[in-house]
Order: C-alpha cells, then sequence, then structure tokens
C-alpha cells in the first residue's frame, strides 16, 4: 500500500511538472499543412503548451536545416554551382585544406586538380578534378578507394569531409561564398522536383525545395512567440542564405563558422565551442557539437559545461533533425523529438525506442524512403563512440535499446 502511494504521488508530481495544452483558443497560431498520422496534432499541442495560447513566450524551437527543413543539402548545391563555374580557389598545397588529409588525397587531388595558389581551380573543363573533390566530399575516399582522412577526431564533435567543405573555399569572403550560394539557390529552386546533373562521373540533385510543411511549422512557432533557430553542420554563410526564406535571420542561424583572417577572408580555421578554442576543423555543429552550440549560443552556457545536457529550461522546447549529427540536440528536446525519416540508424533507434513518449516520426515530405526491411541494429552497433568505433544504443538509465523495426510510413 505504502509503495502504491508512492509510485501515485511520484506520477502526479510528473503530471504536474510536464507542460500541458490549454483548450484552444480561435486566436492560437494553428498549424495548417498536413503531416503524417497525428503528427500534427501532437505539434500542436506543443505549440499550444509553450507559446503565447498559454501565455508563453520565448520557448525555443531548433532546426537542423539540410533534409530536415529542405529536401536535398544546400552546402552542396553551393559546392555544385562552385564547381560548374570555376569559384573554387586553388590552394598552394592539398594538405594544408584539412588538418587529417592523407597523403594518398593529396597526390590524387594535386594530380587531378594542381597546386599554385593565386588562382581559381578549372573545375568545369576538368571532371578528373571535379569527381576526386565530390568522392572525398561524399565518400571520404579518392576516386581510386584510398581513405582521404586519417588520424584522430572526436567522432560525435566533427567529421573531416563535412569540415573540409568550408576549407575549400579558404581565401574567399564570406560575402562571395554568400553570392555563390544565392545563384545556386535560384537555380535549385527553378530546378524540377527530382532533377538530377552529372558532375564529372557523379550524379548529383539538381533541385532544393524547402518542404511547405516545415515552412508553415516555423511560422506559427514564430507566431506563437518562439523563439526559432536553425543548428546545422552545413557552412554558415551558406546556410544563413537559404534559411532568411524561412523567416530565420543570421541571428538565429548557426552552422560551421570560418576564422576569418585580418582581410576578411576565411581561413581553414573554424570557430570552436566548449571551451575548445578555433582548431582546424575539430568541433563543428555535430552530433555532440550542435547540443554545444545550442548551449553556448542560445543559453549562454561557457566552457565545458556547454557539452552537458541542461536543466529542462535551457534546452529547446521542440527539436527537429533527420540524420544522427542530430541525435543529441533533437533528444535534449523537452516538448517534441520531430524526426525526418532518412534511414539513419542511431536516430531511427531512439525515435522507435520512444523512451519519453515524444518522439514524432515523419516520412520526408518529398519522395519518402520505402520501409525498411532490416530492423535497426540498435542493440550492437549503432551507436558511433567518440573514437569512432560502434556500439549499443543505450537509454539513460544505461539500458540497452533493443534492435527496431521500422514502422513508419
Amino acid at each position: 500500500m505504502r509503495q502504491l502511494l508512492a509510485w501515485t504521488l511520484a506520477a502526479a508530481a510528473a503530471l504536474a511538472a510536464a507542460p500541458t495544452a490549454p483548450a484552444a483558443r480561435p486566436d492560437c497560431p494553428r498549424l495548417t499543412t498536413s503531416w503524417h498520422g497525428d503528427n500534427r496534432a501532437r505539434l500542436q499541442r506543443v505549440v499550444d503548451a509553450r507559446g503565447t495560447c498559454s501565455g508563453r513566450t520565448g520557448a525555443v524551437a531548433a532546426f537542423d536545416w539540410d533534409n530536415t527543413v529542405t529536401k536535398n543539402d544546400v552546402t552542396d548545391a553551393t559546392l555544385s554551382w562552385a564547381l560548374r563555374h570555376d569559384r573554387l580557389p586553388r590552394p598552394a598545397r592539398w594538405k594544408d585544406t584539412s588538418a587529417w588529409l592523407t597523403e594518398a588525397a593529396d597526390r590524387a587531388l594535386a594530380a587531378a586538380c594542381g597546386t599554385g595558389a593565386g588562382t581559381s581551380l578549372r573545375t568545369s573543363d576538368r571532371p578528373r578534378c571535379t569527381d576526386e573533390i565530390l568522392e572525398i566530399r561524399e565518400q571520404a575516399t579518392t576516386m581510386s578507394g584510398a581513405p582521404a582522412f586519417a588520424g584522430r577526431w572526436n567522432h560525435r564533435r566533427t567529421v573531416p569531409q563535412y569540415a573540409w567543405v568550408p576549407q575549400l573555399f579558404a581565401g574567399r569572403t564570406p560575402a562571395e561564398l554568400a553570392s555563390y550560394a544565392r545563384a545556386a539557390r535560384r537555380e535549385a529552386l527553378a530546378a524540377p522536383v527530382g532533377a538530377t546533373r552529372v558532375l564529372g562521373t557523379h550524379t548529383v540533385p539538381a533541385y532544393v525545395r524547402p518542404y511547405a510543411q516545415m515552412r508553415d511549422l516555423i511560422r506559427t512557432l514564430h507566431r506563437a512567440g518562439f523563439r526559432v533557430y536553425v543548428v546545422s553542420a552545413g557552412v554558415e554563410p551558406v546556410t544563413e542564405v537559404w534559411s532568411r526564406g524561412v523567416g530565420v535571420d543570421a541571428a538565429h542561424t548557426i552552422a560551421i563558422r570560418p576564422v576569418l583572417d585580418r582581410r576578411g577572408r576565411i581561413t581553414t580555421r573554424t570557430e570552436g565551442c566548449g571551451g575548445v578554442p578555433a582548431t582546424r576543423g575539430a568541433v563543428i555543429p555535430y552530433i555532440d557539437g550542435k547540443r554545444c552550440w545550442i548551449n553556448q549560443e542560445i543559453y549562454g552556457v561557457r566552457g565545458a559545461a556547454a557539452w552537458q545536457r541542461q536543466p529542462w529550461e535551457r534546452r529547446p522546447a521542440l527539436a527537429a533533425g533527420d540524420a544522427d549529427t542530430d541525435v543529441t540536440f533533437v533528444g535534449d528536446a523537452t516538448g517534441a523529438h520531430l524526426v525526418i525519416d532518412r534511414d539513419k540508424p542511431e536516430l531511427m533507434c531512439r525515435a522507435y525506442d520512444d523512451a519519453d513518449r515524444r518522439w514524432l516520426v515523419n516520412p520526408m515530405f518529398i519522395d519518402p524512403l520505402p520501409r525498411r526491411t532490416e530492423p535497426y541494429p540498435c542493440s550492437t552497433t549503432a551507436w558511433t563512440a567518440p573514437d569512432g568505433t560502434p556500439g549499443p544504443v543505450r537509454r539513460a538509465d544505461g539500458s540497452v535499446v533493443p534492435d527496431q523495426a521500422d514502422r513508419v510510413p
């Protein structure tokens, strides 16, 4: 009897602490687009409970950008445009572009692209050069299959081929990079859905589309008094060009931030987080790095504490992502963890385990993936350790998440 009373009191306390949506009023900002299953209703409850409908303002909503707010990657679209218009500066040495670039990659890039600072790469008519750059960006290997990056890095704070993209533009200004992004944006929005192009021997998407559902969600959150942020592992001057199109300004856009030289030009160094100073890409908004950047830039948490999960009031009410790079900050959300299903194992293991009953899984709104036939390997290899070794996904209490079947769509 005493134990039953304790459980009852604990349950009552938990219900009292959790935000509840008030009865909807006619003036409450409403979502208007269609979502999978009951996701729209569940998102609306968070909007109502944490926004102006309940007399509150200032709650944070944080969104990954590429393949979460948009279909396709806007940094890749900008890189594609730059390759086709000879806008990448040629480095004096390819090894200078990344702290982890291998000798094999250095040789492959030098042979295909040449070296010598002061000129632009002629990638528009040198398909071998385009191929090497795209293969390293996409697969982290050279066209011959040799590893392009080697050494030590924290696999939950960075990935070399993501950090490499802004490093490729070293010597350009943020304004120049933004101009490339604007040109790529015009082109990608004009291309029909499904369009592709061939660069070298690589077939890449030629179009990008902001999802109507995400645009509506962001607009509704703004109307409900939320502070809406984009937190991306893309390049910040590029992401800012696109985020403005859904009403998120540069001050609320967080991505990889290149360090500038005295002339205001991009260098191969990137700004740091959580007490880690500027480096050559060791800390970017990637997996645990996204939590760090949110804590530091949005909540003002400094030093090593920025790597830790914060108290309830210093975490986003809603967070959305599509890939394992988003799993930490999406899991930190207190009201809803919104996942766009792209078959990424750690994120989908967390989503389908649904430990706090606040995970929402939605198929991609354009060209959704078919249901996966094999379970996600949650109990064995879906988690990536800081040293890069795979392992089981664990809950907060240390228990292992069992393998999960794909259930959406």
